[in-house]
């Protein structure tokens, strides 16, 4: 069939037919974690390489140091606001909805957060911002190691544009190797329903619907303001340039349904950096704002992090005044720039900041851990979508959108040309 062509079709029954697996076969389906696990690792032996040529090709392009500089230090102010708002629409939101009370600690099934609280406590922030640096540059593409790998590639591209026309060959070369690794995750890109399929079973299998309904006012909350967070803070920033929130959306549609299926943003991350060029970004634009942002610019996690933070305060009864909850949202504006390279980060900036505070139960977060992975979702792709617009934004301001390119994509979008992106 024709339809099934489409990958985002696919993807779509992928996700449908993993919650019914997991509903159904719950024992079954807790195996199937392997199918979304070899997906997000096919992923991220690309993403490495990727960011990296991205990164150098767009500072050897822009060739203007002071232009890099430029835009570098305008797409960090644009996190730190636009953060900061996020921020403080949770903590409004959440004292308004109060998601916490009525909520009995012994109706919700716990775990043992031991190891978040122990890595929350003794979390060194001297540490972590020295971690940026890689000591090794090898040892950071082959960890992962986001931050660092766009250090390195930052540095490399600078190097690369002081030798002028000495370094012209080694772009070139730079230019076909990275249509070879986009050519790589063209092929990665088929397997994408079966990592859907798998992460979604392995999600409900493993926690079951039913671990929803105590804490169901919580994911409502959390769900409903990440909703206006995107359809109106985000879109209104898009509109300042007369972009359609809309068109963006229905473009990049088949990387949030991969969001969706794996709970990873990094699951789409290549591919959305291509995206962006094919709608108009320049490219320099592009290597700088996405990397960056999948750091510094996590507005689902801050959404969900302060959110989490006032819901546990409510359920202990604790009145937080206005000082404390300032000084929350003072702290999240710093740990919450660490939650992008550290495994089972969520929890460790929460316990963290629990510690900081101290008068918040730490022990609290046990009434997280079987809802955490149903959000994980929510906080993934509006993460990517705020990456997305912070792109487009960035690139118009620095007059690095070409607007034919985006009114190509709305004519085709019309026409329903658009049904299957080639990568």
């Amino acid at each position: 069939m024709k339809l099934l062509n489409n990958l985002t079709v696919r993807v779509l029954i992928a996700i449908t037919l993993g919650i019914l697996t997991g509903y159904f076969f719950p024992d079954t389906a807790t195996k199937l974690k392997p199918l979304g696990d070899l997906f997000i690792n096919l992923i991220k032996m690309v993403i490495a390489p990727i960011i990296f040529l991205t990164i150098v090709l767009g500072i050897s392009n822009m060739g203007d140091l002071k232009k890099v500089g430029r835009v570098g230090g305008k797409a960090l102010l644009y996190f730190e606001i636009v953060t900061t708002g996020a921020l403080a629409i949770g903590l409004v939101l959440a004292n308004l909805i109060r998601p916490g009370d009525g909520i009995q600690t012994t109706a919700v099934k716990g775990g043992d957060i031991s190891k978040y609280a122990e890595q929350g406590a003794e979390m060194d922030w001297t540490e972590f911002f020295l971690h940026i640096v890689p000591s090794n540059a090898v040892k950071a593409f082959a960890d992962g190691e986001i931050l660092q790998v766009l250090v390195f590639s930052a540095l490399f591209g600078i190097g690369l544009t002081r030798m002028g026309d000495l370094g012209k060959p080694l772009i070139q070369t730079f230019e076909r190797l990275s249509k070879v690794f986009f050519n790589i995750l063209s092929v990665v890109m088929v397997l994408a329903p079966l990592g859907a399929f798998g992460g979604m079973a392995f999600t409900i299998g493993k926690f079951g619907l039913g671990t929803l309904l105590p804490l169901a006012k919580l994911m409502g909350t959390v769900y409903a303001t990440m909703f206006l967070f995107v359809f109106v803070v985000l879109n209104l920033i898009l509109r300042y340039y007369k972009i359609s929130l809309w068109a963006v959306l229905k473009f990049i549609k088949e990387e949030l349904l991969i969001v969706l299926g794996t709970s990873s943003s990094e699951s789409a991350l290549p591919q959305i950096m291509d995206k962006l060029e094919a709608m108009g970004c320049s490219r320099s634009v592009v290597g700088l704002v996405i990397p960056a942002g999948y750091s510094f610019n996590l507005d689902g996690t801050t959404i969900y992090l302060v959110m989490a933070m006032i819901f546990l305060a409510q359920v202990f009864g604790v009145d937080l005044s206005f000082g404390q909850q300032l000084t929350i949202i003072g702290i999240l504006m710093v740990t919450s720039k660490g939650a992008a390279g550290v495994t089972g980060s969520g929890f460790i900036v929460l316990a963290s900041t629990l510690t900081a505070i101290k008068v918040i139960p730490v022990e609290g977060l046990a009434l997280l851990l079987g809802v955490d992975r149903f959000m994980s979702e929510a906080r993934s792709i509006t993460n990517i979508i705020g990456n997305t617009v912070a792109t487009i934004f960035i690139a118009n301001n620095e007059n690095e959108f070409d607007r034919s390119k985006y009114e190509q994509v709305l004519q085709k979008q019309d026409k329903n040309e658009l049904a299957d992106y080639k990568y």
